[in-house]
Formats: C-alpha cells, sequence, structure tokens
C-alpha cells in the first residue's frame, strides 16, 4: 500500500495549509459484532431512482481513515471490504470506500476514505448505529486505524447522478475557518465553491455545505466534494492554476487550514487495499 502525496497548484491547494500536530482518534461506541460477513459492494442506483432521488436534499457522508504503517494488507482488505459491504443496508443511496488516489494538502496522512449519501439525517443516524455497521468498525476499523475524521453536509439539489459511477474521480476539500467569522463571510465562502462548477468544465457534480457532525471533524466546517469523470479530467482540473488562484483569492483570508483529497470510486471488484 503506498500513498503519494504531492502539491500543486489546486483549487484550495497545499499553499493554504498550516501543519499542525494530529488529534487522537475518538472512538466510538459499540454494540455486540454482528456475525455477518460482507463482499465488496457499490451500491449502484437506477437511472430513475436516481433521477427521483435528485430532486430532493442528500446528506453527504464522508470518513477519512488512516491506516498503521505496515498494517498487513489482508486486514486493510477486510476493512475495505466490511465497509462497502454496508452498501447492502436499505439505508444508503451510494456507498463506495477505497485508498485514496492522492493527498494534495492534510496535515494527516489520511490513506482511505468512505463517502455514503442518504435520503435524510434519520437515515444516516439509523445506519451509524446498525449492528452491522458498529460490527465493521470495531472489528476491522479501530484495530488498524490510527486516526479517523467524519465529515457529514447536506446537499439541497444533486445534479446528476446519485452514484457515481466507477471510474469517476472525486476532489474532497475540508475547511478549518478562522475563529469568529461570521455568517456572511460563510455564505461568501459556499457561494464561491458552488460557482466552480460553472467556471471548471471538467467537473460534473459540486456538493458543498456546512459540517453538522462537529464533534467527529477536527474543527473543519466546511466541506465540499467535486466529481469529475475520471482521472484525466482531475489532471485537465489541475492544468487551470491561473483561474483557480483567482478563485482561490476570493476565500483565502478566511481560512485556517485546508485538507484537499483526490479519491477514484473503484468498481466492485477492485476496492480494496
Amino acid at each position: 500500500m503506498s500513498l503519494t502525496v504531492r502539491a500543486s497548484g489546486t483549487l484550495f491547494s497545499p499553499q493554504f495549509a498550516r501543519t499542525f500536530s494530529a488529534p487522537k482518534l475518538t472512538l466510538l461506541r459499540f454494540s455486540k459484532p454482528s456475525p455477518s460477513r460482507f463482499t465488496p459492494k457499490i451500491n449502484m442506483s437506477s437511472s430513475a431512482s436516481a433521477s427521483a432521488a435528485a430532486a430532493q436534499p442528500i446528506v453527504e457522508h464522508v470518513v477519512l481513515f488512516k491506516v498503521k504503517d505496515d498494517t498487513d494488507p489482508s486486514k486493510v482488505n477486510a476493512m475495505v471490504n466490511g465497509l462497502n459491504g454496508l452498501a447492502s443496508l436499505n439505508l444508503t443511496l451510494h456507498l463506495t470506500a477505497g485508498p485514496l488516489y492522492r493527498t494534495r494538502s492534510s496535515p494527516i496522512a489520511f490513506t482511505h476514505l468512505l463517502h455514503s449519501r442518504y435520503s435524510t439525517k434519520d437515515d444516516l443516524s439509523t445506519y451509524t448505529v446498525h449492528p452491522n455497521h458498529l460490527s465493521v468498525v470495531k472489528d476491522s476499523v479501530l484495530p488498524i486505524c490510527d486516526d479517523v475524521m467524519a465529515v457529514d453536509w447536506v446537499l439541497d439539489d444533486v445534479q446528476g447522478p446519485v452514484a457515481p459511477p466507477p471510474g469517476s474521480a472525486i476532489r474532497l476539500t475540508f475547511l478549518k475557518l478562522k475563529e469568529n467569522l461570521g455568517e456572511e463571510s460563510k455564505s461568501e465562502i459556499l457561494d464561491v465553491i458552488k460557482g466552480i462548477k460553472g467556471k471548471f468544465a471538467e467537473i460534473n457534480q459540486i456538493s458543498t455545505g456546512e459540517n453538522f457532525s462537529p464533534a467527529r471533524a477536527k474543527g473543519y466546517s466546511i466541506a465540499s466534494l467535486a466529481v469529475l469523470p475520471g482521472v484525466s479530467e482531475l489532471e485537465g482540473l489541475d492544468s487551470k492554476q491561473e483561474l483557480a488562484n483567482v478563485e482561490k483569492d476570493k476565500v483565502r483570508e478566511h481560512l485556517e487550514n485546508v485538507i484537499v483529497l483526490d479519491y477514484v470510486v473503484a468498481s466492485p471488484q477492485s476496492a480494496s487495499l
């Protein structure tokens, strides 16, 4: 397992980040593990159901994992497979988990990611305490992870499929704002992010919002998720440094720290390590 860290002049790139000590892992409470076993699976909604769901708000749930150095690859695979197996729960509209493609900027060396979508906050809450979820976290995640971070937000209107197809590239950005920043400044930041899609043709879908689970987010309060067709479009996005700098300058003064990560949605057969 390897993690490539590369700085670049992308939107919300490493120029913003300032190194700080990684916080301790916040443990969750668990119920008795379920005996269920899981196989890798990514829940792909049909076009009809995806279109129907797109008319309603979507709850985004992103979890970042830092796997311990020198962890046995079989244990990493078990974690990834177990997480992807949670896509079988009827609560999820979409769920994918796997290794990060690239870390652009982060004070913590995260290695893996889970991204899932729900119709309501209640569905997310039910998923969080579901015995299958608790079993995977207790048996496969916590024993091999040094750190975990989770961010949740609401997307008012999905443009495009609820379930990004395999091969899609996703750029995730998490913003830690300066203290005592007013609501007007927060709205300005969100408006800038929402406007990115119209300025970068490579982006198919943009999702952004304020985190509503602060206890698990390590101080990062605004998140965004950009979906692109694939890695080539991701590289094309990075080539537009001058245009990206214009957008960064609009929010730079409000930011204390930034995490920028890239992830590629895997097919069910390749969702490992």
